[in-house]
Parts: structure tokens; sequence; C-alpha cells
């Protein structure tokens, strides 16, 4: 979210111009929401009357520093470096027309040539607070953000008057360029210089959020809540935090505060959903689904999770209903077909579910889950090659796809290559962390391998996470071997 002070902008002297665009050829005189005297639209129109024309006319220093500040708070850069090129052409020596090149050239994103100026103006004219603005937002550009900060503290210590100005510039390019963290101690001395102004517990709060400070993100939202709590835009920020901490009460309660307050914000419905589906509460999140779609009826998310809860709970009608008219808004968003594919697997109709897959990968190619799923429909028919293929797939785009080398480890050991099938599922351990059945899965291997003392380490990290593996694998492995190299096992470590 933007900064709640936004009308100084960095790159701007203190004292800014307020005039108004052309339209027409003749003057709008609240376009940018200020008006302006005779004497600027006389600049600005004589100015516009020679482009359009091709004339050549004189304009003093005074002059251009108008027409120029105009197109730049016009944001016009393209008019302002017209502007700006002439204006060198008269007056090539002019610090101040130098300065607005420099503050040209950072509009149109041109930061080393803009660093250059800065760092000759500076020379020439030392102590100028413009000049050290325009270097350290160039320094900034390039990603030297410890310089530009050298170079912002040289600013306020240049001009010891004017700092709230100078603060709001800075505060204003660092979160441009998304240097949030960086803006915190300038946030900071703002608040100090203006106490009563609450903006600025906002702008602490969000720049807390984006350094991953969660905790003082929540004290700065809070403080501000208390001094205007009616603002729906922080109660919904503050759900958004809540939400990331894992805070689900309080980040629905945030919700609905801002709901409240602005009915109209859709975002607060749509994140309120969200949780209580996550929340597996999939009646009530259909119920705030429903409201949001009627407010957006065209968001293929929303229809598409409004889905998801439907087949959730077991209302196959309704979840076909949802993801149909997601695709009949737009055919190539890739998750709603990914959804009627799981509809069928998931019912065990496998064959049904191979085309809206494969029209799922065919969409976005690069989704592991899609291949994964498609791979399960494989298998499930019998077609095990393509099985395998696809869950590869799956761990080529993430090889951290604990499923899809689970799943391939079970056909290898299936067809008896036991060595194989361990060097899969060791894998498979490495990247799925402490799940059981791929621990049991690894004893059996190693058990039939004839490795009895591994097979039976396996086992007991099995049986240790989930003493209710053994019932689910039995099966799998002959229980007078197991005890045996268990019981051996415990001796040796024992």
């Amino acid at each position: 979210m933007l900064l709640i002070i936004d009308n100084l902008r960095a790159l701007t002297e203190p004292l800014m111009y307020y005039i108004c665009t052309i339209f027409s050829g003749e003057m709008e005189e609240e376009r940018y929401g200020f008006v302006h005297d005779s004497e600027v639209e006389e600049v600005i129109l004589r100015f516009e009357r020679m482009r359009k024309n091709k004339e050549t006319c004189y304009f003093d220093v005074i002059e251009f520093e108008t027409i120029i500040d105009y197109y730049l708070e016009g944001n016009n850069p393209v008019h302002a470096f017209e502007a700006t090129s002439l204006a060198c052409e008269l007056h090539p020596n002019s610090v101040p027309i130098l300065i607005r090149k420099a503050r040209v050239l950072l509009e149109k994103g041109r930061a080393t040539e803009a660093l250059s100026i800065s760092k000759k103006l500076e020379n020439i004219e030392p102590g100028n607070c413009d000049i050290y603005l325009c270097k350290a937002t160039a320094l900034a550009m390039i990603g030297d953000i410890s310089g530009a900060r050298r170079v912002f503290d040289l600013a306020l210590e240049t001009d010891s008057e004017d700092q709230e100005t100078i603060l709001y510039s800075i505060t204003s390019v660092l979160q441009n360029l998304n240097f949030h963290e960086e803006m915190i101690p300038y946030l900071h001395r703002l608040a100090d210089l203006e106490p009563d102004f609450q903006a600025h517990l906002y702008d602490l709060a969000y720049a807390y959020d984006k350094k991953g400070d969660l905790k003082t993100s929540i004290r700065y939202y809070t403080m501000y809540l208390e001094e205007d709590p009616y603002s729906d835009s922080a109660w919904y920020n503050l759900g958004i935090i809540y939400n990331k901490t894992g805070d689900y009460g309080k980040a629905i309660e945030a919700y609905d505060f801002a709901l409240a307050l602005n009915p109209e914000n859709t975002f607060a419905l749509f994140n309120k959903a969200n949780i209580l589906s996550n929340l597996e509460k999939y009646s009530e999140a259909m119920d705030v689904y429903r409201a949001f779609v009627e407010e957006e009826p065209d968001s293929l998310e929303g229809l598409t999770y409004l889905a998801e809860c439907y087949d959730k709970t077991g209302d196959e009608v309704m979840a076909r209903k949802y993801y149909t008219e997601a695709i009949d808004i737009t055919p190539d968003f890739p998750d709603p077909w990914y959804g009627l594919g799981l509809l069928s697997l998931t019912r065990n109709r496998p064959a049904e579910s191979i085309s809206p897959l494969k029209k799922a990968i065919e969409l976005d190619h690069e989704n592991p889950d899609y291949w994964f799923s498609l791979g399960k429909a494989h298998i499930m028919l019998g077609n095990i090659k393509e099985a395998v293929r696809c869950w590869v797939e799956a761990i080529m785009l993430d090889g951290y796809y604990d499923e899809a080398w689970i799943e391939i480890g079970i056909v290898v050991m299936m067809t008896g290559t036991y060595k194989a099938a361990i060097r899969i599922l060791r894998n498979a351990a490495k990247v799925s962390g402490d799940l059981p059945g791929t621990y049991f899965l690894l004893a059996s291997s190693y058990l039939h391998a004839g490795n009895l003392t591994e097979a039976a380490r396996n086992l007991i990290k099995a049986v240790r996470l989930d003493n209710e593996v053994l019932e689910e694998y039995s099966v799998l492995l002959p229980e007078e071997k197991l005890t045996n190299a268990m019981r051996r096992l415990f001796r040796k470590t024992n």
C-alpha cells in the first residue's frame, strides 16, 4: 500500500510549482488538483504553442524550471525530457536546469547518467540538498543502498530547517524502490518531528511488515487504530498480518471490522474465505466465497475456490458447476481444469480425469501438482510407464516433491528391484522429512534385499513417528523376520 502522504515526491524541490496541463489547447486548472497563477499558465501555454507549431522561443532559467517541474509532476517524462534538452542547449551551465535533467533521467530509469550529472554538480555547488537527493536516488536505483543512505543523511545534515520535506522525499524514494526496511529510521524521524500526525504509525506498520517484523507491525497498526478506529484499510492490513502469524481468529475479526466499515472491500471477503477454507470450515467458507463472487462474478479464483469447497463437502454437482463457470469465462485458466480432473480422480474415475488434467498441463506445463495427479490417474489405469513419466516430470519441476519420489519408489519396489527402490526411497526420505510411510517402505525394501538391520532401523523410525503405520503396511513385511531383526538391532544398541 502506498504511503498515505504522497503529495511530496522524491526528486522535487521543497517549493513545487502548482501548474496544470493543457488539453485541446485549453487550460484544465484542476487536472492535478491545484490551481495556478496567470504567469505560470502563460509560460506553459507558450511552451505548448512552440511545440505544436515547431517554433523557436526563448525561455529563461526560471521559466524552464516551471515547465520541467510541470511535466515531472504531471508524470510526463517524455515532454519533461524534451523541455530539459532545450533548456540545456540555452542554459548549459545552469545548476537548477542540470538538477532537473538528473531528475528527468531518473524518471526515465537512466540512473547511471543521473548519477554522473549529480557527481559533477556536487563539485560545482557542494552543500546543495537537491543535488544530494538526486545522487542518493541514483545510488539507490543502481542497488547501492548503503551509499544512498549516506548521501540521504548528508542531505538532512545540509538543510536542518526543512527536515520534514527532505524526509518525505527520502521515504518516497525508498518506498518506490521497495527498500521498505531502509525506510524505517527515516519514518521514525518523521514521527518524532510530527507526533500528532498518525499516518506515520500506519507507514511504520507497513514498513515493519515488509521487513518481516510482524510483531512490531501489529503494534503500530494497533496504535494507529487506537487513534483512527474507522480506518478499513488499517483493519484489512492488520488482518493480513494476523494471517501471516497464524492467528486466524484475530485475522477474521480484523477482516470483519474492515468489511463493517467498507462492505465493498472484496479483498477482505476473499481473504476471510481463504482462511475459513484452510481451516476446513468449508460451509462457512462457501458462504463468504458466494458473497465475494456476487461482488466479483468474473473472479476466476473466487469461482475455483468456491468449487473446491463444494468438492470438499461432497457436492460434486455444484463443484462441477463453478469449475465450468470459471472455464467459460477464461478457458485458458488452468486451475478449474485441474479441479475438474481431481473431481473425477478422487471419485475413482481415472479415465474421466485424464482429459481435463492434460488440459491443465497444456495451459501450465510447469505445475508439478498437475503432473503428479496425471500420474495417479495413469497408475490407477495400470499405465505404469506413463505414471512414472509424469512423476519424473513433477520431480524435475520440484526436486522436493516427496509424494512423487515415494510413488516411484513403490512402483520400483513392486517390480522386485529392491536396490533401486532403496536409492529412490532414500531420496524420498531426504526431501520428505519425517513421513512414517517413507521409512516403512524403506524398511520393506531393505527386508526384501536381505538387510535386516537397516530394515529394523527404518521401521523403528516409522513406528516412532506413527505407531499405527504397522497396521497400514503390515502386508509388505513378514512379521517374524521383522521382529527378529528389531530384536537383533536392540541387542546391538543396548
